[in-house]
C-alpha cells in the first residue's frame, strides 16, 4: 500500500472534481446504466443529489457504491473533508441515481457498524480504477490496512 502526500492527494481531489462534472453530464444525458457495464475498470457509479449546507442549492456528486443485502453503500473517497459528505451530515435527505432508476433516501453514517470493514471492502471493490488511483488493492488489503 502506498501513502499519498498531501499535495498528491489534493491534486487527485481536483482531478476527480473536474471529472465529476463530466460524469454528472453523462448521467443527465441518460448514459448512467453504461457505467456498470465494466465495473472492474470504471467501477459502479451512482449520483447523489444533496443540498448544499451553506447555499441550500441542489448539488450532484457521482460516487462509487456497492449494494449489500439490498441496501446501497458508498464512501467519501476523501473522507470527512468531502463536500458532499459534509452536506449530507447537515441534511441527510438525498436522491440517488442508480442505473435502474432514481430513488429518494436518507443517508446514515455506518462508520461504527460492526460490518464496516466488509462494507468498505465491497465499495472499494466496486470502485474500479478509483481504489487503484489511491494505491489500494481491495482484494489483497488486510482488514487492518483497509
Amino acid at each position: 500500500m502506498t501513502t499519498l502526500t498531501p499535495r498528491t492527494e489534493e491534486r487527485l481531489r481536483q482531478i476527480f472534481k473536474r471529472f465529476n462534472n463530466f460524469m454528472v453530464l453523462l448521467w443527465r444525458l441518460g448514459f448512467g446504466r453504461w457505467f456498470d457495464a465494466w465495473p472492474e475498470v470504471g467501477g459502479l457509479i451512482m449520483v447523489i443529489t444533496h443540498t448544499g449546507r451553506k447555499t441550500g442549492r441542489q448539488r450532484r456528486t457521482p460516487v462509487n457504491y456497492a449494494i449489500v443485502d439490498g441496501e446501497v453503500y458508498c464512501t467519501a473517497g476523501f473522507g470527512r473533508i468531502s463536500d458532499w459528505y459534509r452536506n449530507v451530515r447537515v441534511n441527510p435527505q438525498v436522491e440517488v441515481w442508480l442505473p435502474d432508476g432514481w430513488w429518494a433516501g436518507v443517508v446514515e453514517d455506518v462508520s461504527q457498524d460492526e460490518r464496516r470493514i466488509q462494507l468498505m471492502r465491497a465499495v472499494a471493490i466496486g470502485s474500479g480504477f478509483a481504489a487503484r488511483a489511491f494505491g489500494l488493492n481491495p482484494h489483497t488489503l488486510s482488514d487492518e490496512e483497509l
